[in-house]
C-alpha cells in the first residue's frame, strides 16, 4: 500500500489537500520487471531496429498497392458495366468513353497541383537528385503523399485509354513513407549513425515501390540498386530484401484473402512450355528482336525528351501549363481518348483491355495467326477473359495489321501522355509497349516456320509469348538503362524458361541506348534542369587527362585565422556562402578549416568595430579575432591540383559532396562546386 499526498503551499504554510492510498504491492518485484522490460527494449533496439521500420515500410506500401489496385478495378468494371448498358446507341457510347478519363485525368491534375506543385510525373528522377546528395525536402513531405495516393488513383482508373502506369510513383510514395519513418526512428531511438544509413533507407523503400507492384522483391532491390543509385554498399543489401519481401509478400497475401487468387502466384500467369520453350536457331531472332528494341529505344527517347522540352518551350502550352493545367490535361485525355474509342480505331488497338489483360494476352503462348485461321472473329459485345486474343483479331487488318498499328499509335500517344502534370507512372506502358513488339517479331517467326524450327531432326513449334516477354524486358530494360527488367519478367510471370534468349535481348538493346541516349528518368532530369550530376557516360571524352586545377573555381574568399572585425564583414558582405575556408594567415594560405556563416554573423554581433562605438559600448564589447571567437571546423577531405576529373566526379557521386577545396601542397588555390563539375563534364562531351 502506497500513500499519495496532493500538498498546495501557500505563503509558507503547507495544507493537505488530498490524501489518497493506491494499492501497490510487491514494488520491489515491480521495479525489476520494469528494468527487465526497458533493458528488453533498449536490447531491441540496439541490435536491429531497422529490422522493425523496414518490416514497417513493406506492409503499408502492400496495403497502400492493393487497396489502390481494389479501387481501380471496381471503377474501371463500372465504367465498362456503362458501355453495356448503353447497348447500340454509338454516340452516348462515345460520349461515356471519352467524359470518364477526361474527367478523372482533369480531377487528378487539378487535385494534386493544387495541393503541391511537386506531386506530377512519376518521382524517379526528383529522388534520383535527392539520392546523389542534393536536398528536396518538398518531395517527401506529407502532403505530397497524399496528393500523389489521391491523384494516382484516379490516373489509374482512367484505364488503358491513358497508357499510364503506378511503378515511378509508387517508388516515390514509398520513399516519402521510408523519410517519415526514418523521423519517427530518429525520435525513439536517437539519430542514425551516419548519413549514408539514410541514403540506403531510401533506395531500400525504391525496392518496396517496384515490389509491391509487381510483386518481385529480387528484381526490386536490383532495379532500385541499378536506376537509384550510382554507389551502393553490398552490406546494406539485406534492407532491401527484408523490406521488398515483406512488402510482396503481404501484397500477394492479400490477393489470396480477397479471393482473387486460390494461392499466392505470379501476378501475370504465363502457361510456357518448360521442357523445350524454344530452340538453339531461335537465337537469332531474338538478336534481332534485341536490335529492334534497342533502336525503337533510342528513337522513343528522343521524341520523349524532345517533346517535353518542347511543351515548356512553346508559348501556347507553356502558357496552358502555367495558367491552367487541368485543361492542358483535359485536351490531351480528349485527343487520345476519342482515336481509342472501340467503335473507331480503338478497335484495332484492344482498347478494350485494361493495362493488366493487355500484357497477359500478349504473354499467350498460342499463336494468334493460326487461331485466327480456325475461329469466328465476328467481335462480342463483351470481352471474353478466356480468349483475350480475340480483341487483337481483326478479319479486315489481320493480326499482324493491329499489332503494328497498335505500336504504331502508342508510340506517339505515349510520349504525349507523358507531358501530363499528374501523377503517373512510364515503366508498365513501356513494358507493355515492348511486349506488344516481341509479339509481333514473336508472330512472324511463327509465319515463317509454321511446324517450328528443325534441329536434329526434330521440331518444335515456336511459342510467339516467350518473344513478347523478352521484347517487355529488353525494351523496358533499353529505356531505363536497366538489365534487371529481365529478372522483373521472370518474377512477374513465373517463367524462367527463357532466361537465356531474354537476357541475349536486354544486352543487345542496352547496348544500344545506354551508347546513343540517355535514360528516361536522366532525360527528365536533363529537361526539369534538376540539380543532378551528370554520369560520365564514356571514357573517349578523356576525362582522366582533365585536372582539377584546368575548371576548378579560383575565385574564393578565404578568412585567415587572425581576422577582425572589418575583414569579416567585408568577406560576408561578398557573397553568401554557408561556410568559408580559413588559413593560417594571408601569406601562407595553408588551408586550417572552415567557419559557418552562422558562426560569422554572430562574432559581427559581439565584436562591432571599436571606431564607430562610443566609450560606454566599448566596454561591453567581446575582444579578440576570428581563430579565438569562432568554432574553426577542421577540413576532412579536399582535393589535388592533380586530381582527375574523373576521380572527382567519382568523389562527387560516391560522398555526395556539394563542393571541396581545391589545395596546392596545403596551399588553398580554389574549390569545385556541383556547377564546374557538370560544366566540365558538358564542354567534354559537346566541345566547342
Amino acid at each position: 500500500m502506497s500513500r499519495v499526498l496532493v500538498i498546495e503551499q501557500r505563503e509558507g504554510e503547507e495544507k493537505t489537500l488530498i490524501q489518497k492510498h493506491i494499492f501497490r504491492p510487491f514494488p520491489n518485484t515491480r521495479r525489476v520487471v520494469i528494468d527487465h522490460l526497458q533493458r528488453l527494449k533498449n536490447f531491441l533496439f540496439r541490435i536491429g531496429d531497422d529490422w522493425y521500420f523496414l518490416f514497417a515500410l513493406g506492409v503499408i506500401m502492400a496495403l497502400i498497392s492493393f487497396t489502390m489496385d481494389f479501387t481501380v478495378s471496381k471503377m474501371l468494371n463500372a465504367h465498362r458495366w456503362l458501355q453495356q448498358e448503353l447497348g447500340g446507341n454509338v454516340l452516348l457510347r462515345y460520349l461515356s468513353w471519352i467524359v470518364y478519363p477526361i474527367a478523372l485525368v482533369a480531377f487528378s491534375t487539378g487535385f494534386a497541383q493544387s495541393i503541391t506543385p511537386h506531386s506530377g510525373g512519376s518521382g524517379i528522377p526528383e529522388l534520383k537528385t535527392i539520392l546523389s546528395g542534393v536536398i528536396l525536402e518538398e518531395y517527401l513531405t506529407i502532403k505530397n503523399f497524399g496528393a500523389k495516393v489521391v491523384g494516382l488513383t484516379c490516373t489509374l482508373s482512367a484505364g488503358s485509354t491513358m497508357f499510364l502506369g503506378k511503378v515511378g510513383p509508387f517508388v516515390h510514395l514509398s520513399s516519402m513513407i521510408a523519410a517519415y519513418l526514418g523521423r519517427m526512428r530518429t525520435s525513439v531511438a536517437g539519430d542514425y549513425e551516419n548519413k549514408s544509413k539514410e541514403h540506403e533507407m531510401l533506395v531500400a523503400a525504391a525496392a518496396v515501390g517496384v515490389s509491391t507492384v509487381f510483386g518481385a522483391p529480387i528484381s526490386g532491390v536490383l532495379f532500385s540498386v541499378e536506376v537509384m543509385s550510382s554507389h551502393f554498399a553490398i552490406w546494406n543489401y539485406w534492407r532491401g530484401f527484408f523490406a521488398a519481401t515483406c512488402g510482396a509478400f503481404v501484397f500477394r497475401l492479400l490477393a489470396v484473402f480477397n479471393s482473387e487468387q486460390e494461392t499466392i502466384t505470379a501476378v501475370f500467369k504465363t502457361s510456357f512450355k518448360i521442357s523445350f520453350p524454344f530452340d538453339l536457331p531461335e537465337m537469332f531472332f531474338f538478336a534481332i528482336l534485341g536490335v529492334v528494341c534497342g533502336l525503337i529505344g533510342c528513337a522513343y527517347l528522343f521524341c520523349q525528351r524532345w517533346l517535353l522540352g518542347y511543351v515548356r518551350r512553346n508559348s501556347l502550352t507553356s502558357k496552358l501549363l502555367a495558367s491552367d493545367k487541368p485543361m492542358y490535361s483535359a485536351l490531351v485525355a480528349l485527343l487520345i481518348s476519342s482515336i481509342t474509342f472501340p467503335e473507331s480505331l480503338g478497335q484495332f488497338l484492344a482498347s478494350r483491355l485494361t493495362m493488366k489483360e493487355l500484357l497477359t494476352s500478349l504473354f499467350d503462348n498460342r499463336t494468334w495467326w493460326t487461331l485466327s485461321q480456325n475461329s469466328s472473329l465476328d467481335r462480342s459485345p463483351l470481352v471474353d477473359p478466356n480468349n483475350l486474343w480475340l480483341e487483337w483479331a481483326n478479319p479486315q487488318f489481320t493480326i499482324f495489321g493491329t499489332l503494328a498499328f497498335f505500336i504504331i499509335m502508342k508510340f506517339w500517344m505515349f510520349i504525349l501522355a507523358t507531358t501530363l502534370p499528374m501523377p503517373a507512372g512510364y515503366f508498365m506502358p513501356v513494358f507493355v509497349f515492348g511486349a506488344a513488339i516481341g509479339r509481333l517479331v514473336g508472330e512472324t517467326v511463327a509465319l515463317l516456320y509454321p511446324e517450328g524450327i528443325a534441329a536434329d531432326g526434330i521440331v518444335n513449334p515456336i511459342i510467339p509469348g516467350g518473344y513478347a516477354l523478352a521484347g517487355a524486358a529488353a525494351y523496358s530494360g533499353a529505356v531505363t538503362h536497366s538489365v534487371s527488367t529481365a529478372l522483373l519478367a521472370f518474377e512477374a510471370t513465373g517463367q524462367i524458361a527463357h532466361i537465356l534468349p531474354v537476357i541475349l535481348c536486354v544486352l543487345i538493346a542496352n547496348a544500344f541506348t545506354q551508347k546513343l541516349q540517355p535514360s528516361f528518368y536522366d532525360g527528365t532530369i536533363i529537361v526539369k534542369k534538376l540539380p543532378y550530376l551528370p554520369r560520365i557516360r564514356s571514357r573517349d571524352i578523356d576525362s582522366y587527362k582533365v585536372n582539377t586545377e584546368e575548371f576548378m573555381n579560383p575565385d574564393i574568399r578565404v578568412l585567415p585565422r587572425e581576422a577582425g572585425f572589418e575583414d569579416v564583414l567585408k568577406v560576408i558582405t561578398a557573397s553568401d556562402d554557408s561556410e568559408y575556408p580559413v588559413v593560417d594567415n594571408t601569406e601562407s594560405q595553408v588551408l586550417v578549416g572552415t567557419v559557418k556563416r552562422p558562426q560569422l554573423i554572430h562574432f559581427l554581433e559581439t565584436h562591432e568595430s571599436h571606431e564607430r562605438a562610443g566609450p560606454t559600448e566599448k566596454e561591453n564589447l567581446s575582444e579578440g579575432n576570428l581563430g579565438e571567437a569562432c568554432s574553426i571546423e577542421p577540413v576532412t577531405f579536399q582535393l589535388s591540383t592533380w586530381t582527375s576529373l574523373h576521380q572527382a566526379h567519382h568523389l562527387f557521386e560516391l560522398l555526395h559532396l556539394q563542393k571541396a577545396f581545391v589545395t596546392k601542397y596545403g596551399r588553398i588555390v580554389g574549390q569545385v562546386t556541383r556547377k564546374e563539375m557538370k560544366k566540365a563534364i558538358e564542354d567534354l562531351a559537346n566541345p566547342k
